[in-house]
């Protein structure tokens, strides 16, 4: 079992409570230092906002806890989307691990790869990718 395991098995248990309040099954953290910084879970439809996925509720959660992300790795149970991928370079998080890729709207597996495209020079360097199916 790797050290990613423990935070990729809370992202499920994450996805499972969404999951449970009719939404996608996803759940999200950020982790830095071993300390967990901030988590979440899908709530885009109870909320009527698309913006509410579960990468980007935990980015907002870290911020309000501990007020950077900087340099964190986010985990969450399923490729972060084109819209959390932006989020995830903004706030420059250096790492990204998650279980399954999400298709064609993946920020990191699709042909619209914002999470690892290296040619936009205002974001930086990009995360790190893992990718763990084994979970």
């Amino acid at each position: 079992m790797s050290e990613h395991h423990p935070y990729l098995q809370r992202c499920l248990e994450l996805g499972a409570m969404a999951a449970a309040e009719g939404e996608s099954p996803v759940g999200s953290l950020i982790v830095k230092d071993g300390t967990i910084l901030g988590e979440a879970f899908e709530k885009s439809r109870q909320l009527k906002d698309i913006t509410r996925h579960a990468e980007v509720l935990a980015v907002m959660d870290a911020l309000a806890r501990h007020g950077s992300c900087d340099g964190a790795t986010l985990y969450t149970n399923v490729e972060p989307c084109i819209l959390c991928s932006y989020v995830i370079r903004h706030h420059k998080i250096g790492k990204v691990v998650f279980s399954r890729y999400s298709g064609e709207l993946g920020g990191a597996g699709s042909r619209y790869a914002i999470l690892t495209a290296e040619d936009i020079v205002k974001w930086g360097k990009a995360p790190a990718v893992e990718v763990i199916a084994d979970i």
